[in-house]
């Protein structure tokens, strides 16, 4: 990844250029109460900017916030170059850029589609990594991203089609956290109906308007299938569609939450070894099958594993189910996308493939 920031020198937005232009005053006040509900305020934010209309957006209403609330903002642009038109758009967000007075940093980045991944989910990985190294290079912990509730209907329509589980029907957070980078979505709650018509208005006062990208309308990625073939559908079934899913989303994140604390009173009392790879098979097993299946879930992710398909996840809990002597627990091996499974003296284990191959007694 190449970075290449416009500007060294943080600075506030300039008070003339931000207040020419008309902001939106409920989009500003929902990124006002995202930036006031953290528990420490940063000195300096970013906004995650393409050139389109919901990035473009956001960045004019935290250039005017960030400067009413005192904090330092950049802007972070990552370049795909997967359009002939990613130049074009790159010159977009430096205009804009220019038009608020604004620090922006450029990454080019190269994506690589991996095996099982699909180019969306390969580019998504991309930005996330070069948003990182743009954060770490700038100093910054909390980056502004502008999906709104189109986005996060959206997302939940996808997971469900995919057989998520309740996790994932949560969809996307207001709040999270990856790479060591604190992701902030003031606009989960705001539609796209008013986003454009703030990107209108900016374009009417400043003649600047937001880059359009053809994949978007592509029906032959997933996403835009969905925008563009089954969106409609439902608006014209049920008009209120997206916020009742939006709705659910935020219910499904209440219960995920309540269940992670069952799962992590249930591994606690499973005699969890000090770093947490291995638990007790006998203390498991006095679980109910349903708690025994949950909190195997929440040993695997706190250890860095995939999650197993529906399949091997049924297969596992007969496994372990089945084991009834220590003498027959070494026969169990499950490899889980470069994970092993496997139980040694009445011990659940879960290591990196290369760890296990060497034997639960290098542990000792």
């Amino acid at each position: 990844m190449n970075a290449r920031p416009a500007s060294d020198t943080p600075h506030r937005a300039v008070a003339g250029v931000v207040h020419s232009l008309p902001l939106a005053a409920d989009l500003a006040a929902a990124l006002r109460r995202a930036l006031l509900d953290l528990s420490e305020r940063p000195a300096r934010i970013a906004v995650a900017i393409s050139g389109g209309a919901d990035s473009a957006m956001l960045a004019v209403h935290a250039a005017a916030v960030a400067r009413e609330l005192g904090m330092d903002l950049a802007l972070f642009h990552v370049h795909h170059g997967l359009q002939d038109a990613a130049d074009g758009w790159a010159g977009q967000v430096r205009a804009l850029a220019e038009l608020l007075a604004l620090p922006v940093s450029e990454a080019r980045v190269e994506v690589a589609q991996a095996a099982g991944k699909g180019i969306e989910a390969a580019a998504r990985d991309a930005r996330y990594a070069a948003l990182a190294q743009l954060a770490r290079e700038q100093g910054v912990t909390h980056i502004l991203l502008a999906h709104h509730r189109n986005d996060q209907a959206e997302t939940v329509l996808l997971r469900l089609l995919r057989g998520t589980g309740l996790a994932g029907m949560a969809a996307m957070a207001p709040v999270s956290q990856r790479d060591g980078v604190n992701y902030l979505r003031p606009w989960l709650d705001m539609s796209r109906d008013e986003i454009l018509r703030a990107a209108e208005a900016v374009a009417a006062a400043s003649g600047w308007r937001p880059v359009q990208d053809p994949t978007n309308a592509d029906p032959r990625y997933t996403r835009a299938a969905v925008r563009e073939l089954l969106a409609p559908v439902l608006d014209a079934r049920w008009p209120g569609w997206r916020g009742i899913v939006a709705r659910h989303a935020r219910h499904m994140a209440e219960a995920a939450e309540i269940l992670d604390e069952v799962a992590r009173e249930d591994f606690a009392k499973l005699d969890p070894s000090e770093d947490g790879v291995s638990f007790s098979l006998q203390a498991w097993r006095g679980l109910s099958e349903a708690r025994q299946a949950h909190v195997l879930r929440h040993w695997l992710e706190r250890n860095g594993a995939r999650m197993p398909t529906d399949a091997r996840m049924r297969d596992l809990l007969r496994q372990l189910r089945g084991l009834h002597s220590l003498g027959h627990d070494r026969q169990l091996r499950v490899e889980q996308a470069g994970h092993v499974i496997r139980c040694h003296q009445g011990r659940v284990w879960v290591e990196p493939r290369e760890l296990a191959d060497r034997g639960p007694e290098s542990r000792k």
